[in-house]
């Protein structure tokens, strides 16, 4: 008799009588049973099924691998994480706001009413005959305002006509003169967004402050979207489905509970890990291999809060650095500015961290899929090598994100010809610079912490080969093989 050539295992177990019967035996693919007129049923860890009768015809049916997690390990991860994902819905529960608060707008900055409006009509004018520039230049020009005010006396200036097309003066029309020098030039037929100044004369309640970018933007994100879809497919759609969900923990949870005076810190890292979670288990579904990078995730997380808030306490970074951190800090003075910066810093962090443990993790599942007999020193070997490209394209990756951000910024600092130290001590700077530090560390300690508990996890339950009952003396039992074929003694 001849089977196909595949490595020996022990035999299934043999029929209970010695004439017919049916048997039951367990083996690593396909099922088969032993000499005799019986039938016999088997069904291994791989999802395979055999048949067979006396004449010693057997086939399998295999259903792909199985998960490598017992569900021991299932369990002691289930211990970790539900009692985790508990505490952050008590947590949303516990901070979650009733809306942001109330106030009476400023009317500087952001905090001012907008409508929408269009631009009717625009006439070119001598800048002489509208005193666009307020007074006469004084004939200096080596300075910027001597620059602009000769501009303004000598060129042509633009006199725009808009309509607001929103709002209770929907339909109502006023002019603005448009500088020469100005960087944003209006033109006839272009959509814009005006503030609104009810406190104002009448004549000045209205003022062009930005063009409406709707429409691009709203375009740009849908060719974003189809782009996700077509390439991801079901993948690509359940990751549009966890950023709108993170966009709304953003907005319904984060930002409303900050505003209301709770700890920055504290709903920063509920609502990072409730999105953490949300997204991962969306993404890549309810498995080990997901809990394993949720796990690398918070580990970094916490790495990265720590440091944060010694650092940005050491450096005494305050957070109130530009005029928007001033309107937030002016108009809602309980805020911690500090704690709200070290809250950027976090979840600013987790999404390439999500990134890099999911990558590590599934590195390390694939390795063992390739190799299962590799030990857990083997497979953090190989994925640690990984990792290190990961890493290094990673961090240069985040610097350079941080620096084009600053750009404008390194450029003022660069006319102004500071030194590094100098640039580096500014609060603005040393800002950014911890939140970079800070965030890369978190990045690059996730690679082998992660790295490791994948290693841990699936080299612990590495496919077992059952072992039969012993095989009667002077009775040979063939090994059935997935087509049939076999071996002669």
């Amino acid at each position: 008799m001849t089977t196909s050539q595949q490595p020996p295992f022990p035999p299934p177990e043999p029929p209970h009588g010695p004439g017919s019967g049916n048997g039951r035996g367990r083996g690593p693919g396909g099922g088969g049973h032993g000499p005799g007129p019986g039938n016999g049923h088997g069904h291994g860890p791989e999802g395979g099924q055999g048949h067979g009768t006396g004449g010693g015809h057997g086939h399998s049916h295999s259903h792909g691998p199985a998960a490598p997690v017992s569900k021991h390990l299932r369990k002691v991860i289930a211990a970790v994480l539900i009692p985790f994902a508990a505490a952050v819905v008590v947590g949303l529960a516990v901070f979650w706001p009733g809306g942001a608060p109330s106030h009476e707008r400023t009317g500087v900055g952001f905090d001012r009413q907008t409508q929408q409006a269009t631009v009717t009509k625009v006439d070119k004018v001598d800048c002489k005959s509208v005193n666009a520039s307020g007074e006469t230049p004084t004939g200096d020009t080596s300075t910027a305002e001597g620059s602009s005010a000769q501009q303004q006396a000598n060129g042509t200036c633009k006199k725009a006509t808009i309509r607001v097309d929103t709002g209770k003066d929907k339909g109502r029309t006023f002019t603005e003169i448009v500088q020469p020098d100005q960087s944003r030039q209006l033109h006839q037929g272009e959509k814009v967004v005006v503030a609104y100044e009810p406190s104002a004369p009448k004549d000045l309640q209205y003022s062009v402050t930005d063009v409406n970018r709707k429409f691009p933007m709203a375009l740009l994100a849908g060719i974003f979207a189809v782009v996700v879809v077509v390439v991801g497919r079901m993948r690509g759609v359940m990751a549009l489905i966890a950023l709108a969900v993170s966009f709304l923990i953003l907005t319904f949870f984060i930002l409303p509970a900050i505003l209301q005076g709770s700890n920055p810190l504290v709903v920063a890292v509920i609502g990072a890990s409730a999105i953490m979670l949300i997204a991962l288990y969306m993404c890549h579904g309810l498995s080990a291999r997901t809990s394993v990078a949720v796990v690398g995730t918070l580990l970094s997380l916490v790495l990265i809060g720590v440091l944060g808030s010694v650092f940005i306490g050491w450096a005494a970074l305050t957070g109130n650095t530009d005029d928007n951190t001033g309107l937030i800090h002016g108009l809602y003075p309980s805020i911690d500015m500090s704690g709200l910066l070290l809250a950027g810093v976090i979840i600013g962090s987790l999404g390439v961290l999500d990134d890099v443990t999911v990558t590590q993790t599934s590195a390390v599942w694939e390795l063992h899929e390739a190799n299962p007999t590799m030990g857990r020193r083997g497979l953090y070997r190989a994925g640690i090598r990984i990792g290190r490209d990961h890493i290094a394209s990673v961090v240069n990756t985040l610097v350079l994100a941080y620096a084009g951000a600053a750009l404008p910024l390194l450029l003022l600092f660069s006319i102004a010809q500071s030194s590094v130290g100098t640039v580096a001590n500014s609060e603005l700077v040393a800002e950014e610079i911890v939140r970079t530090l800070v965030g890369s560390i978190g990045l690059v300690a996730s690679v082998p912490v992660t790295t490791a508990l994948a290693a841990l996890v699936v080299s612990a339950d590495r496919p077992a080969i059952a072992a039969g009952p012993a095989e009667p003396s002077g009775v040979r039992t063939p090994v059935r093989g997935g087509k049939g074929r076999r071996r002669k003694r």
